[in-house]
C-alpha cells in the first residue's frame, strides 16, 4: 500500500523513478522495490526522505489519509497501522518529541552501519 501511494504520487508529480530517488537521496533499486511492494516495511527515516519531494506527510504515506481526514484534535489515529499507532503513542507518552525521534532514528542508522562494518 505504501509503495502504491508513492508510485501514484511520483507519477502525479511527473517524476521518473530516478528523479525521485535522487531528490529523496535513496537508492533507485530500493525505491523501485517499495513501489513493487517488495520492500514492505520502510524505515521512518526513508519515509521522511521520500515524503519531502512528494510534498506529503508520513501519515499520508502510511495511511493514505490527509491531515484533514484525521481527527487529530481528538487524538484519532485509528486508521494508522496498529503497530505504528502503538509505537507512536508510546513515544508521545514517554515525552519524546519530533526532534528527539529524528535523532533516535539517526542513532539507530549509525548502530546498523556500525554493526555492518565491524
Amino acid at each position: 500500500m505504501i509503495g502504491e501511494r508513492i508510485k501514484k504520487l511520483r507519477e502525479q508529480k511527473g517524476f521518473s523513478l530516478s528523479e525521485l530517488a535522487e531528490l529523496a537521496h535513496v537508492s533507485k533499486s530500493y525505491l523501485s522495490g517499495m513501489e513493487r511492494d517488495l520492500n514492505k516495511n520502510p524505515s521512518i527515516h526513508l519515509l521522511l526522505k521520500v515524503a519531502k519531494p512528494l510534498d506529503v506527510s508520513i501519515v499520508f504515506l502510511l495511511t493514505g489519509l490527509n491531515q484533514e481526514e484525521l481527527d487529530l484534535d481528538n487524538n484519532d489515529i485509528k486508521n494508522l497501522d496498529p503497530e505504528w499507532k502503538k509505537m507512536i503513542e508510546k513515544a508521545i507518552e514517554d515525552g519524546i518529541n519530533k526532534d528527539d525521534f529524528k535523532e533516535y532514528i539517526s542513532y539507530i542508522k549509525f548502530k546498523i552501519w556500525e554493526k555492518a562494518n565491524n
